[in-house]
């Protein structure tokens, strides 16, 4: 029995895409989606740079999980795939300068514009815990 790569893929990514939305997060799957989503926004929008990687995994979104739990939040939440949806991660990558591309990461906006953002490295080398409470310093000062 034979399988597709894209099949393979997508059946392994799945889980980890589901452990974003199944909190409430929007996948953007296209650079009109995440354009649509971000040009031009009001309010707050957490934006997460999903990933493969075991950093990811085991810190980045049970970080971002456990901040979501706080009472302050953003007003939009919204992730993309780096490395599947590679076209609307280029896209949201966009508004994340002056940052280089960096997967996972989480950018924190306020009407359109970056005000907080956590890099790879900077999830690498951190409990969830600590990216949970970096979140949410930046919720409380964001996010009111």
């Amino acid at each position: 029995m034979s399988m597709s790569f894209e099949r393979y893929m997508m059946d392994m990514v799945q889980p980890m895409r589901d452990e974003l939305t199944r909190i409430g997060v929007q996948e953007l799957r296209t650079p009109e989606e995440v354009a649509e989503a971000l040009e031009n926004m009001k309010g707050t929008a957490l934006v997460v740079v999903n990933s493969v990687c075991g950093c990811a995994a085991g810190q980045c979104r049970p970080g971002v999980a456990k901040a979501l739990q706080h009472e302050v939040k953003p007003d939009h939440l919204y992730t993309v795939f780096a490395g599947q949806d590679k076209e609307a991660t280029a896209k949201a990558r966009e508004f994340f300068a002056p940052y280089p591309p960096s997967s996972p990461s989480i950018a924190l906006m306020k009407d359109g514009e970056l005000v907080h953002f956590i890099q790879r490295h900077q999830v690498e080398d951190r409990s969830a815990e600590m990216i949970a409470n970096d979140l949410i310093g930046a919720f409380e000062t964001y996010c009111k």
